[in-house]
């Protein structure tokens, strides 16, 4: 790995030292498209629905780097009995996984199972795709992968 990604991921890292976390750590919209850019090894792992990507929007990646598995399944937001599964299908253990989601709650839970399951090089990215809402309610104002300017497709 190149120092620029190796310090991107201390700087994760040093987030779970902070606020403790079941898998390696947490990093920006800003610094997972940096370790993105520096290093075509890593994989972004968005656990929004097909639907959500689809129609939302989606990381402006080379396919080979951006995985979609879905944490919950469209419709009826029910738990993907076969994420694990998937995961296991299209990723190495020894690559370094991004966990994207809409705010950054279900790609946590996502790096927990990961971790859990033998991926030691797993980190979220903080606030998600869209971010939290703001006080209208609206996402895509406050913070997130859109909010920081970083490329993006829309629906």
């Amino acid at each position: 790995m190149t120092p620029q990604t190796e310090e991107l991921l201390a700087a994760g890292r040093q987030r779970a030292e902070t606020t403790p976390m079941p898998y390696s750590g947490a990093v920006t919209p800003s610094e997972a498209h940096a370790l993105l850019h520096a290093n075509p090894t890593i994989r972004l792992i968005d656990v929004r629905t097909r639907a959500e990507r689809d129609w939302i929007g989606r990381v402006a990646l080379d396919h080979a780097q951006e995985i979609g598995i879905e944490w919950n399944t469209y419709p009826g937001g029910a738990q993907n009995s076969t994420f694990l599964a998937e995961l296991q299908a299209a990723v190495s253990t020894e690559q370094v996984l991004l966990f994207l989601c809409r705010s950054g709650v279900r790609s946590r839970h996502a790096a927990t199972l990961a971790a859990a399951n033998g991926y030691p090089h797993s980190f979220d990215i903080l606030e998600g795709f869209e971010g939290d809402r703001d006080t209208d309610g609206h996402r895509k104002t406050v913070n997130g992968w859109c909010v920081a300017g970083l490329p993006w497709i829309g629906a």
